[in-house]
């Protein structure tokens, strides 16, 4: 029914006028913002990162130890488990494509976003928790393409930290003191657990039998007692996993109308990024002459 006190013609033009009653509830959210609860945003802490610096989000296991053992992984490696941190961390940098560069060994990754990265306005908080989050739902995701029918008892968690380098060295020394503590438990896990599957000791006995050894001499006791040559044993296991971008083309055959109404079939070649997994030296030369693309000038 029209009702002259909401509706007008002009023009040929219908206008509706609502009364104030609706009008309050139409209200824009701007300004129902306003209200006097809004003053709790002051307690928020700024965490904006320091600009023309890397940003480092690593990510560990939380009581991984337990974990391992309640879905019986693998001594004194977890091929399965590996590949299952691989393929998470490999979730986040398709996510984050700011990510540059990324390592892990055993239950920790570490991302490396770069120092012109704007992502999340550069909030420590939002890139730690959105790092984290894609990590441990990609675990419990991608958990049946590494362990099959064995089931996921209980879900995993990850605890995370920012850390901030604001130049190439640090960066690199960072990224070296992970890759030299993969090898430095690599090497006591490959000796600890050959002393207790193979020589029979208790794991009170091995642990015993190790206190006060050198790298030299854990490397002896695999040799000399158990013909096992360390640095024979996979890269995987002592060097890590790290993650970088590299370019590929791909062709892909299209079916192109031409002007005669006929249909002909062309090549087309596109360039695109993908991750790559390696597992190589990090903290000699090498690899980074080999990919000189992953660090920005420090000028």
């Amino acid at each position: 029914r029209f009702d002259p006190r909401t509706h007008r013609i002009r023009r040929g033009i219908t206008s509706c006028f609502l009364p104030p009653l609706v009008r309050l509830f139409h209200s824009s959210s701007s300004t129902m913002a306003k209200s006097k609860f809004e003053y709790v945003r002051n307690f928020e802490t700024d965490d904006t990162c320091l600009r023309n610096c890397y940003i480092v989000v690593r990510l560990d296991g939380r009581n991984f130890h337990k974990f391992a053992e309640k879905h019986k992984f693998t001594k004194p490696n977890d091929n399965r488990a590996l590949g299952l941190m691989t393929r998470s961390a490999h979730s986040v940098m398709e996510e984050l494509e700011d990510i540059i560069i990324a390592y892990g060994q055993s239950d920790e990754f570490s991302f490396v976003f770069k120092r012109t990265s704007n992502w999340f306005k550069r909030r420590a908080s939002k890139l730690m928790t959105h790092v984290a989050s894609q990590f441990s739902s990609s675990y419990v995701f991608y958990w049946k393409e590494f362990f099959g029918e064995e089931p996921l008892l209980y879900p995993p968690g990850f605890d995370g930290r920012v850390v901030l380098y604001p130049s190439n060295r640090n960066l690199r020394d960072y990224l070296s003191w992970r890759q030299a503590d993969c090898h430095v438990n690599n090497l006591y896990n490959t000796v600890f657990w050959t002393l207790v599957q193979k020589g029979g000791l208790t794991t009170a006995q091995a642990e015993d039998r190790l206190k006060g050894t050198l790298a030299a001499d854990k490397n002896e006791i695999l040799f000399s007692e158990f013909d096992i040559n360390y640095n024979n044993e996979s890269a995987l296991h002592r060097k890590g996993t790290t993650l970088i971008w590299e370019k590929v083309n791909e062709t892909v055959t299209k079916r192109v109308k031409l002007p005669n109404e006929e249909e002909k079939e062309v090549h087309v070649t596109r360039s695109r990024k993908r991750v790559r997994a390696l597992h190589c030296d990090i903290i000699g030369e090498q690899f980074w002459e080999d990919h000189p693309d992953i660090l920005e000038d420090d000028n």
